[in-house]
């Protein structure tokens, strides 16, 4: 647990200096110093959780990546998901909820940076309204998006129904769909505040054609994904390769837990 604390440390004391720091970078115009921030901000994260935390981080299948704009449709399994997605993109707008901006002065941080930040109060309507409006700015700028399309954060071995957004996007922007696969659940589980050491591992995936059909190319999303998230599960567990299962979303404001069993490497 000695590391799990020091990552802890780091994480608070790293995030409220970048955040500090942030603050009059917001005042220089356009976004490419900010963003060159956060970017350090993340290696910082990807670096203390290496290092104290003891959780190793590969990187595969970058060349997957094609040039110009593309919806990146990422497995979310951990908090930590985004730090090891973020600094291996340029120029990458992200979606989130407005829950990050309860965080002080976070808000102007998202605005600069442009996210597309939903909202989560207002109702459907304008969940749908704030998706659309984020979606119309980033696609005039010709940006990469990095989109959950699961929703939540999924127990390791499971995963939710993937949502549709990730192909409306793709398909409104006339851009590819990059599936991400990780294992990072493993070592930080969730929200979970122990870290396990070991070796995760974040793969991008050939890249998906939006296409026509809407059911078909969130079925190849989806199978893209878990499929590798299993591979990838069974190779650090020295195990054979477990499918993954389909579980209902959780309540708001809830994470959802494995049916069965804690995280395989809690022993």
């Amino acid at each position: 647990m000695i590391r799990s604390y020091a990552f802890a440390a780091a994480y608070w004391l790293l995030s409220a200096f970048y955040v500090i720091v942030a603050l009059p970078l917001l005042m220089v115009p356009g976004n490419s110093v900010i963003r060159w921030w956060i970017r350090q901000y993340t290696r910082s994260m990807r670096w203390s959780l290496h290092h104290l935390a003891g959780v190793k981080v590969d990187i595969r299948g970058r060349e997957h990546l094609p040039e110009g704009p593309f919806v990146i449709a990422a497995k979310h399994q951990s908090w930590g998901d985004g730090f090891l997605i973020y600094p291996e993109i340029e120029d990458i707008a992200f979606v989130t909820g407005d829950h990050l901006e309860r965080f002080p002065f976070v808000k102007g941080i998202l605005k600069k940076l442009g996210a597309i930040v939903i909202d989560t109060c207002g109702g459907g309507e304008r969940k749908a309204a704030s998706l659309a409006e984020g979606l119309e700015r980033i696609a005039s700028e010709g940006r990469r998006i990095l989109i959950y399309p699961e929703g939540h954060l999924a127990p390791v071995g499971y995963h939710f129904r993937y949502k549709p957004g990730v192909w409306h996007m793709a398909k409104t922007m006339n851009v590819p769909i990059v599936p991400v696969a990780t294992n990072l659940g493993l070592y930080w589980s969730q929200e979970d505040f122990k870290k396990t050491p070991g070796r995760a591992v974040l793969q991008f995936l050939p890249a998906i054609n939006p296409g026509t059909d809407k059911a078909a190319v969130m079925q190849e999303v989806t199978d893209s994904i878990e499929t590798t998230c299993a591979k990838l599960n069974a190779e650090a567990l020295g195990t054979s390769v477990q499918e993954t299962k389909l579980i209902p979303d959780p309540q708001t404001g809830t994470l959802a837990s494995a049916p069965e069993t804690p995280s395989p490497l809690s022993n």
